[in-house]
C-alpha cells in the first residue's frame, strides 16, 4: 500500500539550501505540517490530498525576510524624496500616529498579501505604538509565520503627541502583547520587543526592552547606524557612536538584530562580531533614502550574520525578497569586484542563514525531513530564468516575485498558481483603499 501525505510538491528542481551549491530534481512530501520527505527522483507511487505540479520550476524554502514594517504599507508611493529624519518626520511618524485599529489591520493585510505571493513566508515585523493586537490576529489569520512587536517610543524631536508614549505604560503594553501572542497559531507567532531607536527612545526605555526581551525569551530588534545625521545625533546627546551606545543599554547580543548598519566602522563591526548580534541588510530602503550602501563584504569578514529585509513599503516601496536580493548581489561589487557577495551566500540570507539570525534554524530555512512545510515554487519557464544553469544564480539575478506560482506555510497553501488564497484578494484590495483614504484625511487634519 502507497504512503499518504497531505501535500506532494512533484516533480521540481529542490534546491533545499542544506548547503551551498546542491540541487536536484525530485519531490518534498508533506504530513501534519511538516516536511516528511525530500527524495531525488520521484517518489514513486504515493498518495497525496493535494499535490503541485513543478515540473520546470525551482522549489526553495520559504524566503524569509528579517526587517519589514507591514503597518506601514497604507503608506506606499506617498513618502517619496526625503532622506531618513525628514521622512519620519514629515510622511512616516504624521501617518503613524493618524492610523486608527482599522487601519492597521487593513495595512498588515496588505503587506501580508504582497509578502506571501512574493514567496516571504516568514518576517520579523515591526509595529507602531498602537494596536498591534490587529497585526497579530491578521498573521494568524493569513498563515504567515511571524515574529513581531509593537513600536517604543517615549522621546524624540518631530514626534507627533499621538505616538509619544509614558515609558513604563509601553513597557507594560509589550509584555501583555508577548504573553498573548508568542507561541499562538502553534508556534508561528512570535513575539520580538521593537524600540524605534536610540534617537526615540529613553536610556530607560531602551534598557527597559532588553530586560524585557531576556525575562522571556524574545528576540530585541531596532534600527542602527541607518543615516549619518542620526548617527551625529546619537553621538550629541550621549557622547557616544551609535552601536557603542546601544551596547551600553543591552542592545548587542545574539538575541539582537540590528536594521542597516550602513554607516559602521571597524569598531563597530567589532562590537557585533563580539557580541553575535545580527544586521538585516535592507539596500532597497537604504538607496531610496539616500543613507548608503551598507559595507556588507566587510561584515561577513568579520563574522556577522546579515539577514536581508525590504523594510517598508513606503521606503522601499515594495516588500519583495528577490529586490533585495538582487541589489544585495551586485551592489557591492562596485567597491569589492565582481565576487563581492556570492550568489548562494545571497540565498543563504533569505534561506539558511536568515532562519539562524531569527533563531529559528531548527525549524525553517531549509528542506529536510522534519522542518516546517515551508515551500515557494517558483515558474522556471519565466522568460528571465531561461534557459537554466546554477539555480542560485537564477534566483539572485533572474527571478521576481512575480515568478512565484505557490507559497506554502506550515503545509498550508497560501498561494497557488500565483493568487492569493489566504485571504480575499478582492477585500484585501478593498480594504486598503478605503483605510489609506480614511488615514491621509488624518494625516491632512495632523499636520494642518
Amino acid at each position: 500500500m502507497s504512503e499518504s501525505y497531505d501535500l506532494w510538491v512533484r516533480g521540481g528542481t529542490v534546491v533545499p539550501m542544506v548547503k551551498d551549491g546542491e540541487w536536484f530534481t525530485g519531490d518534498v512530501l508533506v504530513r501534519q505540517g511538516r516536511i516528511a520527505a525530500v527524495t531525488r527522483g520521484s517518489a514513486g507511487e504515493v498518495r497525496a490530498d493535494e499535490v503541485l505540479d513543478a515540473e520546470g520550476c525551482l522549489v526553495l524554502p520559504g524566503l524569509i525576510q528579517s526587517h519589514v514594517h507591514v503597518v506601514q504599507s497604507l503608506l506606499r508611493h506617498n513618502a517619496d524624496n526625503l532622506e531618513l529624519l525628514d521622512w519620519l518626520k514629515r510622511r512616516t511618524w504624521p501617518y503613524e500616529a493618524s492610523l486608527d485599529g482599522d487601519g492597521v489591520e487593513a495595512a498588515a493585510r496588505l503587506g501580508f498579501a504582497e509578502l506571501l505571493c512574493g514567496g516571504t513566508t516568514t518576517v520579523l515585523d515591526f509595529g507602531t505604538t498602537h494596536d498591534h493586537d490587529r497585526v497579530f490576529a491578521a498573521a494568524e489569520a493569513m498563515g504567515i509565520r511571524c515574529l513581531s512587536g509593537k513600536t517604543h517610543m517615549d522621546v524624540g524631536d518631530g514626534v507627533p503627541a499621538g505616538l509619544l508614549e509614558d515609558t513604563e505604560r509601553s513597557l507594560a503594553e509589550a509584555e501583555e502583547l508577548g504573553r498573548r501572542w508568542h507561541g499562538a497559531a502553534g508556534g508561528r507567532l512570535r513575539y520580538a520587543v521593537a524600540p524605534r531607536f536610540a534617537l526615540s527612545c529613553s536610556r530607560r526605555l531602551l534598557t527597559g526592552c532588553a530586560e524585557l526581551a531576556r525575562d522571556n525569551g524574545w528576540l530585541l530588534q531596532t534600527h542602527a547606524s541607518e543615516n549619518r545625521n542620526e548617527l551625529a545625533e546619537v553621538r550629541r546627546r550621549t557622547g557616544m557612536g551609535n552601536i557603542e551606545y546601544l551596547q551600553s543599554v543591552g542592545m548587542t547580543g545574539p538575541d539582537v538584530i540590528l536594521a542597516h548598519g550602513v554607516h559602521l566602522d571597524d569598531a563597530d563591526r567589532e562590537i557585533l562580531s563580539a557580541t553575535g548580534t545580527g544586521i538585516c541588510h535592507c539596500p532597497g530602503a537604504n538607496l531610496k533614502l539616500a543613507s548608503g550602501i551598507a559595507d556588507v563584504p566587510a561584515m561577513l569578514r568579520a563574522g556577522i550574520t546579515v539577514g536581508l529585509g525590504a523594510d517598508g513599503a513606503p521606503c522601499n516601496n515594495r516588500l519583495s525578497a528577490f529586490h533585495e536580493m538582487a541589489l544585495a548581489g551586485t551592489l557591492h561589487n562596485v567597491r569589492h569586484g565582481p565576487k563581492a557577495v556570492n550568489p548562494w551566500t545571497v540565498l543563504a540570507m533569505v534561506t539558511r542563514t536568515a532562519a539562524r539570525l531569527l533563531h529559528l534554524e531548527e525549524t525553517v530555512g531549509t528542506l529536510h525531513p522534519g522542518m516546517a512545510a515551508d515551500v515557494v515554487v517558483l515558474d522556471g519557464n519565466a522568460w528571465p530564468l531561461l534557459p537554466g544553469g546554477d539555480p542560485a544564480v537564477r534566483v539572485v539575478h533572474g527571478a521576481s516575485a512575480c515568478h512565484v506560482l505557490h507559497t506554502v506555510v506550515s503545509g498550508r497553501i497560501v498561494v497557488h498558481d500565483g493568487i492569493l488564497v489566504a485571504d480575499d484578494p478582492v477585500e484585501v484590495t478593498r480594504r486598503s483603499r478605503e483605510a489609506a483614504d480614511a488615514v491621509f484625511q488624518r494625516m491632512e487634519e495632523l499636520v494642518t
